[in-house]
This record gives structure tokens, sequence and C-alpha cells, in this order.
């Protein structure tokens, strides 16, 4: 199934939310992201309709397990892009603003070469002990 950038984007913040906090509330998506709290109450309803994440008694959103899967993904392709643009001179805001727009339309091929090629040339520059 084929989910919308703005989907990734919302279950990315998320994690981070849940990762920085412990929890996942609604305005703390609205603040990290920028929207207002209506549109996240509509992108969290169609989030839980197609079962990415769950709502708690108590507000707080949970992550099912398919979109922690994509979180997860979407996270660590923003880090490793971040990281890659910053290796090469960039500076760190704007690698981050650019890692989110590059990280939804990176093949898995192309991603998965600059992982290899950060994981060897990161290796190569760490200092022997």
């Amino acid at each position: 199934m084929k989910i919308m950038k703005s989907a990734e984007d919302y279950l990315e913040a998320m994690l981070m939310m849940r990762e920085k906090h412990g929890y996942i509330r609604s305005i703390d998506i609205a603040t990290e992201l920028g929207v207002t709290k209506p549109s996240v109450s509509y992108a969290t309803k169609r989030l839980r309709e197609a079962g990415y994440i769950s709502m708690a008694e108590d507000g707080h959103i949970m992550l099912n397990p398919s979109g922690l899967e994509i979180a997860e993904r979407i996270y660590e392709r923003h880090r490793v892009l971040t990281q890659l643009l910053t290796a090469i001179g960039v500076d760190q805001k704007t690698a981050r603003e650019d890692a989110c727009k590059i990280e939804h339309d990176l093949s898995v091929e192309t991603f998965d070469a600059i992982k290899r090629y950060m994981n060897s040339h990161m290796c190569a520059e760490q200092p022997a002990q």
C-alpha cells in the first residue's frame, strides 16, 4: 500500500514525539509540523482508519506496528540524509530541511547505497584506539 508523503511526515513526527516525550499528543504534532490542530485531527482520523495508529483513553496516540514500521523507515532516511548533507558541508538547518524533502522520493536502491557509503566513510573517519 502506497502511503502519502504527508502521512509519512505525521508518522515520523509521532515517532519523534514518542522518543522525545515518551508519549504522543496531537498538540505536539501540530507544533512540530507547523500545522493547525484541526489538520492534525483530520490526519489522525485517516491514519487511525488505515490502521497505522490508535488512540488511548487519555487521548494519547499510539503507533501500531504498521505505522511504526513506516515511521522508523522515514526517520532513518531523515537521519542518514541529514548526516550525508552535513558531511559534504551543508549547514545543519538546511541539511534537515533538504533531507525532509528527499526522504520520501528516494528509491530503496539509492538509499541503501547512501547508507553503505556513509557506513564505510564514517568507519574510515573514526580514529583508531
